[in-house]
């Protein structure tokens, strides 16, 4: 257990579940709290505890988040932080080579010199939240967004710019004054928007981590769903200046662990829920994204599976794609098996229903029905544009980093769109600019764009060739944009030219390139940023369609939410966000082998401590 350090209020214990994009919950105190909105009366009311701000803000201040996905604390006064086995393995594989396999055989540095830094590692403190709501909302204007029934896609696209362009307006003036990185985030789908500040930390260096055999012992029961036997953490360490940082907020090891029945809180950044989408939505998601995203990684498993099975060295070069890989079938795998239940679908429909019955008994709120609609047809439409959308932009908005294209994985292709994007995002207005390339995102972009990760030619075909195999499938030989990708070639044939002919695996060129402007960087005919370049204009057409009809759902969303709250209150939390968030439960044990024990335990993916029960394992 880590508890937190004592302050003028007396302290209940800690733990930091340390998961990649899940917070889990306790099974009788459900619940992902904003830190500036906690359970105050929940908490006071069936436990007597009121925690003060200064305990919510040694807790907030201690959480940290892994920029790559996953969430860890601060443990020592001189930088310690402890995550995940798992979380901590891109780390591993980056800076592991034919010599080293850090991942399989485990780290230990004796002395802080031979820690070994993190090649593109970026650590998240939260330091301050602000709600902006009313400035966001304020600049779309009535009639912009086509509130009314007959919402268009130009109108969608107006406001859709319009807040854009506020939001990085509000980030870039956050980011001037203080320093800090600094993000809008978007909460009840467009009920809310909270400007977070964080503190960055670049400077990442490993200090332990375990044999993988240790750290994911068991498998899948004991390691996801319940960490008994195995040893699943990292340990990191954060520099400033070249120094170990001086943290002022970290958690203390309890050697005595929790004791049963006690209120424990948990703290981390849950990546994405989807609790409050409208039934049509969630249908969309179970009849047509969950299948189509499963394929993905099915395949994808059979493609890195494969590789791996060929020699060691391949089995090193894939095995944190491949983990990826497949615990994202098997979470979204339990995704279509939740909204295929009967029993789950029912209540998912008695609650919508109960909320429209109530809202169409309103007079004040019944116009709000209609967002339900608006909803449904702009879900339509980004159904309609999803294949191109998928192949040729991203395979869905994501709130960790770049999310590639289906039709072009690999590192490479990341680094030319980058790169390309880059250079002509810098020429506009920063309001005007895809939020990566905001000025507020720079040293983000920097440290991906820079990276000195390895890059392995063979495994960058493979999965080049694969993904425009997968392209040309979908759309077919003859489509005119497959032919000027395949440029009468293979997808094998053409995925060779492609890595063997690009400069960018030069840490260097890139470098070199980003200083550049438009003209000159395509005076550098270099294959990679040709092909980025090549399906630019539809990739941004598509993205541009997806980016109309979401304004549509965020507007709709948001006049829900309205609704929402005036008829139940502002009492409950919003979907996760990839933002810290709060939970708290109590630790139950139970009887085994005639004696107590104590299980301490949360599934990923579940937000709730599960309670064990004796025999099941």
């Amino acid at each position: 257990m880590l508890k937190a350090l004592p302050t003028s209020q007396k302290l209940r214990s800690f733990a930091v579940a340390c998961t990649i994009g899940f917070v889990a919950s306790a099974a009788a105190d459900e619940g992902m709290w904003l830190f500036n909105a906690p359970p105050l009366k929940q908490l006071k009311e069936k436990y007597q505890f009121e925690p003060t701000p200064q305990w919510l803000e040694h807790l907030q201040k201690a959480s940290v988040r892994f920029n790559s996905g996953g969430s860890g604390s601060f443990v020592s006064a001189n930088g310690l932080l402890i995550t995940n086995h798992h979380v901590g393995a891109d780390c591993l594989q980056k800076f592991g080579d034919e010599q080293h396999n850090y991942l399989r055989d485990g780290f230990y540095a004796k002395t802080q010199a031979e820690e070994k830094k993190c090649v593109d590692l970026e650590l998240n403190v939260l330091m301050s939240i602000e709600d902006v709501t009313a400035r966001v909302n304020g600049a779309v204007k009535s009639g912009m967004a086509g509130l009314p029934a007959g919402a268009s896609a130009q109108a969608g696209e107006q406001a859709a710019n319009a807040r854009k362009a506020v939001i990085a307006a509000i980030e870039k003036e956050s980011k001037n004054k203080t320093g800090l990185r600094s993000d809008v985030v978007t909460l009840y789908q467009g009920g809310a928007y909270h400007l977070y500040r964080y503190k960055r930390y670049d400077d990442v260096r490993l200090v332990f981590a375990p044999e993988q055999q240790s750290a994911f012992y068991g498998g899948d029961p004991d390691n996801f769903e319940y960490p008994r036997y195995d040893l699943d953490i990292c340990i990191f360490r954060v520099y400033e200046n070249g120094q170990p940082a001086k943290i002022d907020n970290f958690l203390k090891f309890n050697p005595n662990g929790p004791s049963d029945g006690e209120l424990t809180f948990v703290s981390g950044h849950p990546g994405k829920t989807d609790r409050q989408l409208t039934l049509d939505e969630l249908a969309d998601t179970r009849d047509r994204y969950l299948p189509y995203v499963l394929r993905m990684f099915n395949r994808r498993e059979v493609l890195e599976s494969a590789y791996s099975a060929r020699s060691f060295e391949n089995a090193r070069k894939a095995r944190e794609d491949l983990f990826g890989t497949q615990n994202n079938r098997k979470r979204y795998d339990g995704y279509l098996a939740g909204l295929l239940d009967p029993q789950i679908w029912s209540q998912l429909k008695t609650r919508e229903q109960k909320l429209r019955d109530a809202i169409a008994r309103d007079p004040k709120l019944k116009s709000t029905i209609a967002a339900y609609d608006r909803i449904k047809r702009a879900q339509a439409e980004i159904a309609k544009n999803a294949p191109l959308y998928n192949y040729l932009e991203q395979e869905r908005p994501s709130i960790i980093g770049y999310r590639q294209p289906r039709a072009f994985v690999g590192d490479l292709f990341k680094y030319a769109r980058l790169l390309l994007r880059a250079v002509d995002e810098r020429a506009k207005p920063n309001g005007e600019r895809l939020p990566q390339f905001r000025d507020s995102a720079r040293e983000s972009l920097e440290l991906e764009l820079f990276s000195t990760e390895p890059i392995y030619d063979d495994y960058e075909i493979l999965l080049l060739t694969d993904s425009l195999t997968d392209f040309a499938s979908q759309f077919g030989e003859d489509n005119s944009l497959v032919q000027k990708v395949l440029a009468e070639k293979s997808p094998h044939a053409r995925a060779a030219e492609l890595v063997s002919g690009t400069k960018l695996k030069d840490v260097a060129v890139r470098r070199e390139l980003y200083s550049k402007d438009a003209a000159a960087l395509q005076a550098a005919h270099d294959p990679m940023l040709d092909l980025a370049r090549l399906i630019d204009g539809p990739a941004r057409e598509a993205r541009k369609t997806y980016d109309a009809q979401e304004e549509i759902e965020i507007q709709a969303y948001a006049e829900i939410a309205r609704a929402r709250f005036a008829i139940e209150g502002t009492g409950s939390f919003p979907d996760a966000t990839f933002t810290l968030r709060l939970s708290y439960g109590t630790v139950r044990g139970y009887e085994q082998d005639g004696s107590d024990a104590l299980r301490f335990c949360f599934r990923r993916g579940h937000h709730r401590w599960q309670q064990r029960q004796p025999g099941r394992e």
